[in-house]
């Protein structure tokens, strides 16, 4: 499960005009019968916090009719012509606050240079194709967009991506994507020869938007790509097919992955041509005996259309994995002989040697705290071990293979010390050599320059909230800070192949991004791609809330890391609403010094209304903070985590004496959903109002490579899984709870929240649901949805935890 934030790169913010109080569609509460007079409910022996409302410094009851009504002046008291105060129609239904990009950006492979696509000088439809000089911001058409108009057409098709073959004379162009799960992963193929502009469409006879995942060979005469569940290879110059596979069926999938592979090991792309442009190593997956989870779609047609999805929930059983060669030109296949049941180990990278000799392929355990790198014969199917890695809790999936040394290194990431360091491990299988050193966790590797001897690499020593760029000899040796100390906040790299440039972009919790391209490794800007001025000139108009990152200790000699939205103009003695937004789990990180977007501006509304919006990084997220921080939380998953929620919450009580601990909320989304649930319904004297987005509401419904990682087997851990499962608390609700779930989330199921809900019913408990149809976990197809969603979270919190101060 990994972590979801409405991103603007991920939710497309329809642009539909509809004021808060005019949603038509309403959530759907359930609400028991009420328990019997000597027998007050829990909701009765503490009021909600809306029926009550403050006049001339007292508190009155409310009549229902005086708490709706208040609700829907809450809820339109923003006009539209009061350029200090953020709504959910600025926010999302223009383009006010939208945030600058550069778009498409592809370094060259052969030059200094890189890449864009953009709308032609002399006007028309398409994109041109442009060389760019970073030097001297010279640009060159490589391609002009009528090229990209089939042939016998006008019309340049929508080019969804590309990429060059490594030579750069022929584009492999995706079009007509069509999602698969997370992403547009299948789609229509075109090959077009750069100096000539002809124009071929690949896949011969196949049915539109059926080939997935073409990539050229390394000497750019052939293309491989995956077609119903069958790997072929075709010609890029007579066009002629070869099916490297043809035993495909609903169960047997060749060159790309099951469904928990993809979202848990993130494995789309399963196969690799050789460097010699022979053989093509794949996986195949064996889903027979998985068993199907169904989605139910009912709005496309008369009648319900099931989905079947083979998913592998907890302790079920997995699909059968291989690792196999096969010639380019066709023929039988070389299956790997590696050792260990396929249905209960995982097979989660694989990579040529750059000689073609070998392959290197990467063995997880089921409970995958053992990682295996085997090096294979393509040719024998043999195999020996090369290096394996431990550890006591779990292992990420963090090592796709880097060589250096022309194959005879490749850069290793480890915490076996405590900290995640990058070492150069030997083709020898010798002893690890440690590249970089110190009491701080690498948080990723930016680029390997083999040529150079460099590893560069995003690291913050000194603040687990903030990312630089770094340096270290990839034979060891001093850090070097490349990022300026002037910059504090989040820095992002995408440095080009040969290491001397780089596209980089800053922000920080309270700057919109910056994006540049500047020289490695003097970190000089050449120039501005994209400056974000018309967002930051129109966020400044606005009534600023106070911004802070902070440190809340919760005892026991444990700080966490926090950030913090106040209401403008903040009275101390006043007593304010406090709203957290939590994730919690271990694959995410919520507390960055970054700028977040849209979510971040819907934040700094509801501060603008009255909320402290907070967000904790319990022990167990991914905060670079050392191993132990983040694997405390073995076995303890919904357990350990809310309670560091409450501690932090109770802590802030005694700091902030502006907080109303009678208004006391809590949302997130997917995990972060599931963490508002166990706050609520474990800590429910301290939590008042609790929005769950996508949830998984019983631990065991989930599916097996994430939840095993974190929790180990439901046999071994039979109590920690029911502990930690919101499920399990349901009889504890006390407050206001609203669920939120699209019912066709293939990730998280809506079936979580429905046996919540029958949960709840069973306990006489309130609550509210409001189910998306036929949605995903991201919540945000169909029109105005995301609007819609933002607006009922937005609602719902001004109707249980309004947002006056209180004097």
């Amino acid at each position: 499960m990994k972590l979801w934030l409405p991103k603007k790169s991920l939710v497309p913010f329809v642009a539909i005009l509809l004021a808060v109080g005019a949603l038509v569609l309403a959530p759907f509460t359930a609400q028991a019968a009420a328990p019997p007079k000597s027998a007050p409910s829990s909701n009765q022996a503490r009021p909600p916090a809306h029926s009550s409302e403050v006049q001339s410094g007292l508190v009155r009851p409310q009549s229902p009719n005086e708490s709706k009504q208040t609700t829907a002046q809450l809820t339109t008291a923003v006009k539209p012509s009061d350029a200090s105060q953020l709504t959910l129609e600025r926010i999302f239904d223009s383009d006010e606050f939208s945030e600058e990009g550069v778009g498409t950006f592809v370094w060259s492979k052969r030059t200094a240079g890189y890449f864009t696509m953009e709308s032609p000088k002399a006007g028309g439809s398409g994109r041109d194709l442009v060389w760019n000089d970073p030097v001297d911001a010279r640009k060159e058409v490589i391609v002009p967009a009528q090229a990209f108009a089939p042939p016998g057409t006008t019309t340049p098709i929508a080019v969804n991506d590309f990429v060059f073959s490594d030579d750069e004379s022929k584009l492999l162009l995706y079009t007509n994507g069509k999602r698969v799960w997370r992403q547009n992963s299948r789609g229509d193929y075109w090959v077009l020869d750069v100096a000539t502009r002809e124009m071929k469409k690949l896949g011969g006879n196949a049915a539109p938007s059926t080939l997935m995942f073409a990539k050229f060979s390394p000497d750019g005469r052939q293309v491989a790509y995956v077609r119903e569940n069958n790997l072929y290879v075709q010609d890029v110059r007579d066009l002629r097919i070869t099916a490297l596979t043809t035993n495909a069926s609903a169960t047997l999938i060749n060159g790309t992955s099951d469904w928990v592979y993809e979202e848990e090991l993130d494995l789309r792309v399963a196969f690799r041509w050789s460097p010699d442009s022979q053989s093509v190593a794949y996986w195949q997956f064996d889903t027979s005996g998985v068993r199907d989870f169904f989605l139910i779609n009912n709005t496309d047609s008369a009648y319900s259309r099931p989905i079947a999805i083979p998913y592998p929930k907890v302790g079920e059983q997995n699909s059968s994995v291989r690792v196999g060669v096969v010639s380019a030109q066709g023929g039988a296949t070389r299956w790997l002989d590696i050792t260990g049941d396929p249905r209960n180990h995982y097979l989660a990278q694989m990579e040529w040697t750059p000689d073609a000799s070998e392959l290197l392929v990467q063995q997880f355990n089921r409970l995958q705290n053992t990682n295996r790198v085997l090096l294979a014969d393509p040719k024998t199917g043999g195999t020996r071990s090369l290096l394996t890695e431990t550890d006591a809790a779990w292992l990420e999936n963090e090592n796709p293979v880097r060589w250096v040394r022309k194959g005879e290194s490749f850069v290793w990431l480890s915490e076996r010390e405590g900290w995640r360091h990058a070492y150069l491990a030997g083709r020898d299988g010798k002893k690890l050599h440690r590249i970089t050193k110190g009491d701080f966790d690498l948080i990723d590797v930016e680029r390997v320059d083999d040529k150079g001897g460099w590893l560069y690499y995003a690291a913050s020593p000194e603040n687990p909230t903030q990312r630089y760029l770094y340096r270290t000899r990839l034979d060891g040796g001093k850090a070097e800070r490349l990022t300026p100390t002037d910059q504090p906040g989040w820095h992002t790299y995408d440095v080009s192949p040969d290491a001397g440039w780089a596209r980089h972009t800053y922000s920080a919790f309270n700057t919109p991004p910056v994006v540049e391209l500047l020289r490695l490794p003097e970190h000089k800007v050449v120039r501005v791609l994209a400056d974000n001025k018309k967002l930051r000139a129109n966020l400044a108009k606005l009534a600023q809330p106070s911004a802070e990152l902070l440190r809340i200790d919760i005892g026991g000699k444990t700080l966490l890391d926090a950030s913090c939205l106040k209401p403008p103009g903040l009275d101390p003695a006043a007593k304010y609403p406090l709203l957290f937004y939590v994730y919690g789990e271990p694959h995410g990180q919520t507390v960055r010094d970054v700028w977040s977007g849209k979510n971040s501006l819907w934040h700094r509304m509801l501060a603008q209304q009255g909320y402290l919006v907070v967000s904790v990084d319990n022990r167990g997220t991914m905060s670079p903070r050392g191993r132990d921080w983040r694997k405390v939380v073995h076995k303890q998953v919904g357990i350990l985590a809310p309670q560091e929620q409450a501690a932090a919450t109770r802590a802030l009580f005694k700091q902030w004496s502006f907080v109303d601990t009678n208004r006391v909320g809590i949302w997130g989304w997917s995990g972060g959903g599931s963490m508002s649930l166990n706050a609520i319904l474990q800590f429910p004297d301290l939590y008042h109002t609790a929005m769950a987005v996508a949830p998984v509401p019983n631990q065991r419904l989930y599916d097996s490579i994430y939840q095993e990682r974190y929790m180990g087997s439901p046999e071994e851990n039979a109590d920690g899984y029911r502990r930690g499962s919101p499920l399990t608390h349901a009889g504890q609700l006390k407050g206001n709870l609203l669920l939120v779930h699209g019912t066709g989330d293939d990730n998280c199921h809506y079936q979580g929240v429905e046996l919540l809900m029958n949960e709840l019913i069973a306990y006489n408990k309130p609550f509210t649901v409001m189910p998306y149809p036929n949605r995903t976990h991201g919540i945000s197809e169909g029109r105005n949805t995301t609007r819609h969603l933002y607006a009922l979270l937005t609602r719902y919190l001004h109707q249980n935890l309004p947002p006056q101060p209180l004097r």
